[in-house]
């Protein structure tokens, strides 16, 4: 280890480092929230609902465009027009 302190060091003496991550972890706050699936991250509870709300509406556009593309297929086979008649019609 090289003493010059004028000389740039790739990492802080070990002393140093305990001591900075002493006082982060005093001034951080650390959650022990266990995630609701393994994988995921934990969540703070401030955001639950939040999320809840944004995992329903991605579900209900999800299953509604699905609802909507089965709609159209039907509403082209009561008329007789197969989806790939129209692919070549508009290219």
């Amino acid at each position: 280890m090289n003493d010059d302190p004028n000389t740039p060091s790739k990492s802080l003496p070990e002393p140093v480092r305990d001591h900075l991550g002493q006082q982060l972890r005093g001034v951080l706050p650390v959650e022990a929230d266990k995630p609701r699936f393994l994988g995921d991250d934990p969540v703070p509870e401030v955001f639950e609902p939040q999320i809840r709300r944004l995992e329903t509406r991605l579900k209900t556009h999800e299953e509604g465009t699905g609802a909507v593309g089965q709609a159209l297929d039907q509403i082209l086979d009561a008329f007789g027009v197969r989806p790939e008649d129209t692919d070549k019609r508009a290219g």
